[in-house]
């Protein structure tokens, strides 16, 4: 705990068995009260070498996509009573060492949400991000902030901290079943008027890394991009998207089961 606030780290995985180890051995057990890894469908032994870990573990049905997988891991943290859910792939491309920041950002009342930024620093191209990455990530950012109005140095990274607060309020249940779900609920939390706080993150990308193809980058992309003129639509009074009506928590159906 931090300040009296239960503190869980979720792994949302696939195919995660060659580096979930070296996730695991950086959580910071002296403040971390719980992990939960929601498994989607992986093809190797991501799951039986969580259970060797003693981490709870929660298996989908099928590969059913990286916001699907998101969506399983808040349900289940709310209902274990976390207040602050700190999100790290288990891919070791971001390091958990950061985690105690984070969370205390939180744990103190300065932010509602913290980011772990690659930009801030300026190791991201250093840490192996490809170039056509790295400069999409830096256009459709600053697109995003001039349509948001917002100054963060970036939308797009993986590795987050959210108030219980936050996840009860937002909708996310309704966002993406796939990568953009990212974008998605950082909007959502924007619009709603929610502190966001940023912290200088290293990262790493190697063979064993997850990343997705410069395809499924576009997609990404063109979803970011209807995202933020979603919220800008909203702002102006054009629509009235149930993504942007806080509400609370709903339960979502179960299509998963927990092995652990």
């Amino acid at each position: 705990m931090l300040n009296g606030r239960r503190i869980m780290v979720i792994f949302p995985a696939f195919n995660a068995e060659k580096t979930l180890l070296m996730t695991y051995e950086e959580i910071p057990r002296d403040i971390v009260d719980h992990i939960l890894l929601v498994d989607d469908g992986s093809r190797d032994r991501t799951v039986s070498l969580a259970r060797k870990l003693n981490i709870e573990t929660f298996l989908h049905d099928r590969n059913y996509g990286y916001g699907r997988n998101q969506k399983t891991c808040y349900q289940e943290a709310l209902n274990r009573g976390a207040d602050i859910i700190v999100m790290v792939h288990p891919d070791y491309q971001y390091t958990p060492r950061l985690i105690t920041a984070m969370a205390s950002m939180i744990a103190y009342d300065v932010y509602d949400v913290v980011l772990g930024s690659r930009i801030i620093g300026g190791g991201a191209l250093k840490g192996g991000m490809p170039a056509y990455k790295y400069m999409a990530n830096r256009i459709l950012t600053a697109i995003e902030n001039m349509i948001v109005g917002t100054k963060l140095s970036e939308f797009h990274t993986g590795y987050r901290a959210y108030s219980r607060e936050v996840l009860e309020s937002i909708p996310f249940h309704l966002n993406s079943d796939d990568f953009v779900f990212d974008n998605e609920i950082l909007i959502q939390a924007i619009f709603f008027g929610f502190r966001i706080g940023e912290v200088s993150c290293p990262t790493r990308y190697f063979p064993e890394a997850s990343s997705i193809n410069f395809k499924r980058s576009v997609i990404y992309g063109l979803g970011v991009l209807k995202t933020a003129f979603k919220f800008r639509a909203q702002k102006m009074g054009l629509v009235n998207l149930r993504m942007f009506q806080r509400r609370p928590f709903v339960q979502m159906k179960d299509y998963y089961q927990r092995i652990t």
